[in-house]
C-alpha cells in the first residue's frame, strides 16, 4: 500500500519514464520539447528532494532511484546528443566509461569489503553539474537561442577534464577504504 512517504519515490520513477520521451525528441531534434521535458524532470528532482529531506521521506530505495533516474536521463541524453553529432563520441566514451569503473568498483567493494554507500564527492558534484550544462546548452543552442561555438567547446573540455578526475578520485577514495576495511581485518586475524 503507498503513503505519502513514498510520493519522492514515485516522482524518481516518473523521472525516469521521462528518458524515452526525451531520447526520442532528441534524436528527432525537436529541442524545443526536448527542453521542456528537461526543465519538468529538474523540477521533478528538486520537488522529490525536498519532500524527502523536509519530511523525513528518506528511504533506500529513493537513494537508489534519485541518482538513477539522473543518470538513466543523462547517460541518455549523452548518447542521443553523439548519435545527432553534437557531442564528441570520445567524451560518450569517457563519461561511460567512468561510470562503468563506478559500478564495478561499488559491485567489487560491496562483495569483497562490505555495504557500499553513494556518497558523491564534490569533484563528481561539479562532474555532474558540467555534463548537465553541456547537455542543457547544447539542446538550448539548437532549440530556442545559438549560444557561442566557445562557451560549448569550453563546457565539453570542462566535462571531460572534471569526468576524468572524478573517476581517479572515486577509485582512490574507495581503493583507500578498501585497502584499509581489508587491511583491518587482516590484524583482527580474519
Amino acid at each position: 500500500m503507498l503513503s505519502l512517504k513514498d510520493i519522492p519515490n514515485l516522482i524518481s520513477i516518473a523521472r525516469i519514464m521521462l528518458v524515452l520521451p526525451v531520447a526520442l525528441l532528441l534524436l528527432k531534434e525537436q529541442y524545443s520539447w526536448a527542453l521542456l521535458l528537461f526543465f519538468i524532470a529538474g523540477v521533478s528532482d528538486g520537488l522529490d528532494g525536498y519532500l524527502a529531506k523536509h519530511f523525513g521521506w528518506r528511504s533506500r530505495l529513493g537513494s537508489i532511484l534519485d541518482p538513477l533516474a539522473d543518470k538513466l536521463l543523462l547517460v541518455t541524453s549523452f548518447l542521443c546528443l553523439a548519435w545527432v553529432g553534437l557531442i564528441p563520441i570520445w567524451l560518450v566514451v569517457l563519461v561511460m566509461g567512468r561510470d562503468v569503473v563506478i559500478v564495478l568498483g561499488a559491485l567489487a567493494f560491496h562483495c569483497l569489503v562490505g555495504r557500499y554507500d553513494m556518497a558523491p564527492t564534490w569533484i563528481s558534484k561539479l562532474n555532474t553539474v558540467l555534463q548537465i550544462t553541456l547537455v542543457l546548452a547544447l539542446v538550448l543552442s539548437n532549440g530556442l537561442y545559438k549560444l557561442p561555438e566557445a562557451l560549448l567547446l569550453g563546457l565539453v573540455y570542462g566535462a571531460c577534464l572534471t569526468t576524468v578526475l572524478s573517476g581517479l578520485d572515486y577509485v582512490w577514495t574507495w581503493g583507500r577504504k578498501a585497502y584499509r576495511a581489508r587491511h583491518l581485518d587482516d590484524r583482527r586475524g580474519l
